[in-house]
């Protein structure tokens, strides 16, 4: 009877070893521990314990990596600014959602959000990167500013000014939250909703 093939998620099949998955979780890693600039290839391999030579099976270099590594936080991202409840509904209530599952998304994803947090625009990749972060963030301050076109914020506060501090809160997260903290996504979610979403809706 002939063996059943490995068939691996992503990478090229039949290279023992890393699959482009792992390997790309590791650099994560490392990116943000050492810095994207302050990692080399060599220090890659190092940490992976396989050859500069097999980690160029799966992809062209570090940048190759940074950039799949910030894709997967930003599409994440984006992929919740077209679900039923980002789209529909009260605006308010859509900004709720959408602060809601972007807490989520960072405990899921955090070291990608991290890394997305952390980048300063010095490269082409980075750049791009910044770029999409700023078409979701407008995505957000239209959500705010739509909730108070309709009434559903407090009166005497400004919906840029809001913006900023919702996804500065949101992403101030990184910093200190760790998975084995004890809080589970849907605890801290709660907290972040009710610490900003009781002051900000008009009663």
């Amino acid at each position: 009877m002939a063996s059943t093939p490995v068939i691996r998620k992503t990478g090229r099949p039949g290279r023992p070893g890393y699959d482009l998955d792992s390997l790309l979780a590791v650099a994560v890693k490392v990116f943000n521990d050492k810095g994207y600039d302050g990692t080399s290839m060599d220090v890659l391999a190092d940490r992976l314990g396989i050859s500069k030579s097999s980690i160029y099976h799966h992809v062209s270099g570090k940048q190759e990596l940074l950039e799949l590594a910030l894709n997967r936080a930003l599409n994440a991202l984006f992929a919740v600014t077209t679900e039923a409840q980002a789209t529909e509904g009260k605006y308010i209530d859509r900004l709720e959602y959408l602060v809601r599952r972007s807490v989520e998304i960072l405990v899921a994803e955090l070291p990608y959000v991290t890394l997305l947090l952390r980048v300063h625009g010095n490269t082409a990749v980075e750049r791009r990167a910044l770029a999409r972060r700023k078409e979701f963030d407008a995505f957000v301050s239209n959500l705010v500013a739509s909730a108070a076109d309709e009434g559903e914020l407090q009166p005497d506060v400004d919906p840029a000014l809001v913006a900023r501090l919702l996804f500065g809160t949101v992403n101030s997260l990184i910093e200190w939250y760790r998975p084995k903290a004890g809080t589970s996504a849907d605890d801290l979610a709660d907290a972040v909703v009710a610490l900003t979403f009781d002051g900000l809706r008009r009663t």
